[in-house]
């Protein structure tokens, strides 16, 4: 779950930019429905898997409410993506065996 909600993560934030792009003339306005529907279900998807992340993970709502932040600011999605690496690596580490010379 957490795979596709870091994938989802990025694809919404690189719409947003394209969204954006288009508000500063980048882009032509032809494409905005398409541009816009897609982000749309990007950003619905984010939010759901996000509340579906933090609740299997055990986050606080603090972070979530920084995850949920992170999807209104440009370009945040990318220090979204370096946290939910960390916390994959994390979970990843393997546990370190007890050590011995405490029982003695």
């Amino acid at each position: 779950m957490l795979k596709l909600f870091r994938t989802i993560s990025i694809l919404e934030g690189l719409s947003y930019l394209i969204i954006l792009s288009v508000t500063i003339g980048l882009i032509s306005r032809d494409y905005v429905f398409s541009l816009g529907m897609a982000h749309g279900v990007l950003f619905m998807l984010y939010l759901v898997l996000s509340l579906l992340v933090a609740n299997k993970k055990g986050w606080s709502i603090l972070i979530w409410g920084l995850l949920f932040l992170a999807s209104l600011i440009p370009f945040a999605f990318i220090l979204v993506e370096m946290y939910l690496r960390k916390v994959n690596d994390e979970s990843l580490q393997p546990l370190k065996p007890a050590d011995a010379s405490a029982d003695l």
